[in-house]
């Protein structure tokens, strides 16, 4: 009777719901990269609290002008390393924005095709209930014709 409901764009709406999981997957991992970062700049930022807290104690003490060069460098590479973690996380977060942004362009781009895959389930309905009322009609206008020849 009535061919069954056939979206011609279907291979390229899982395609594009396929897009949008990896890239949903892809947002995971870049906020997993983030929080790893995150925490590589606390403990970056504790190791210069701490290297600043041995040159305030050493303040007091006599040392040798070997040790408060040893003192100043490490000092100064735990401030090194804590500005080199704040860049990363600045990376960290532009990645994390792209990957959101590419997310949500997916996820629109499915949302298209969801929609007109909705347009043309229903614009198939409606054509199977004109067809199917034509047919009752005709059917109802044969069975009058033949009960109006019987009389």
């Amino acid at each position: 009777m009535d061919r069954p409901f056939t979206f011609k764009l279907e291979r390229v709406r899982a395609l594009r719901e396929r897009k949008e999981e990896l890239a949903k997957e892809e947002l995971a991992a870049s906020l997993a990269l983030r929080l790893r970062g995150e925490a590589m700049l606390q403990a970056a930022a504790e190791s210069v609290e701490q290297a600043r807290g041995l040159q305030r104690a050493a303040a007091g003490a006599a040392m040798t002008a070997n040790d408060l060069q040893a003192a100043q460098a490490y000092l100064e590479r735990t401030e090194r390393e804590r500005l080199s973690a704040e860049l990363d996380l600045d990376r960290r977060d532009a990645e994390v924005d792209a990957r959101r942004s590419a997310l949500q362009n997916a996820a629109r781009d499915r949302e298209v095709l969801e929609r007109l895959k909705k347009r043309r389930r229903g614009e198939h309905i409606r054509a199977a209930d004109r067809r199917e009322g034509a047919l009752l009609d005709e059917m109802a206008i044969t069975m009058h014709r033949r009960a109006g020849f019987a009389r």
